[in-house]
């Protein structure tokens, strides 16, 4: 995982889920191997950035439950 100001390798189309509920939410962007993700609250502040594997290992881990609250 890495984290940046800003970044020319990362679309300017983020994306925002539908279930978003008063801003609290992160946005993400695909590009190039990388998914990037920042806060919706803070659009200029830092960008985490993900490789494909690292992002399909993350959405995995959350289908399964495996990073729910006890």
């Amino acid at each position: 995982m890495e984290s940046t100001k800003d970044s020319p390798t990362f679309p300017p189309e983020w994306r925002i889920s539908s279930r978003c509920n008063g801003g609290s939410c992160v946005q993400v962007a695909f590009g190039d191997g990388v998914v990037a993700m920042r806060d919706s609250k803070d659009l200029t502040g830092p960008v985490l950035s993900f490789t494909s594997n690292q992002w399909r290992g993350f959405l995995d881990a959350v289908k399964a439950g495996n990073l729910d609250r006890p």
